[in-house]
């Protein structure tokens, strides 16, 4: 198990990193996290500093802050609200457990991206439903989804999507 989540780690890490660079301020940070919870890999969006923790491999290095927007991420080919940004990313996976937390921040109120979200996500097998400002349901695999959303000025929102496994 530690041979494969230390190739997807890397990969994954490196692939953010070389596909994402951006010089702006704004930088996603981004962790890996399996083997009973331990960190193996992280990007740390404020500094830019790449960190891995492997058996038989430690090391980190400076890279330019990444950007992860809309172009990047998506959920069964449902992508962020539009004009949305990643502020993290963290994967989470062992032999028990797995899942996944993305916060973000999108140019919309919570009721909008909502409700877009709401629409795709039904259209690819997720089963939610409104729950407030969120939303609530399972992914097409049938594992615990949740999208939780918060006011962040007058036009903007906040927010997190939660998979467990």
């Amino acid at each position: 198990m530690i041979r494969p989540l230390f190739l997807v780690t890397v990969g994954l890490v490196g692939m953010l990193a070389l596909a994402a660079c951006d010089r702006s301020n704004e930088g996603a940070s981004v962790s890996i996290n399996a083997d009973g919870g331990n960190v193996l890999g992280a990007i740390n969006g404020e500094t830019g500093e790449m960190k891995i923790d492997v058996p038989g491999f430690q090391g980190s290095v400076k890279l330019p802050k990444i950007r992860i927007d809309t172009g990047n991420f998506d959920l069964n080919g449902v992508r962020l609200y539009p004009g949305s940004s990643i502020r993290n990313l963290n994967i989470v996976g062992d032999d028990k457990n797995g899942g996944l937390r993305v916060a973000f921040a999108s140019p919309a109120t919570p009721t909008i991206v909502r409700d877009w979200f709401a629409d795709r996500l039904g259209k690819v097998g997720y089963q939610v439903h409104s729950e407030g400002p969120n939303l609530i349901g399972t992914t097409d695999e049938n594992k615990p989804f949740r999208l939780e959303l918060a006011p962040d000025g007058a036009d903007k929102a906040t927010g997190t999507i939660v998979i467990s496994g």
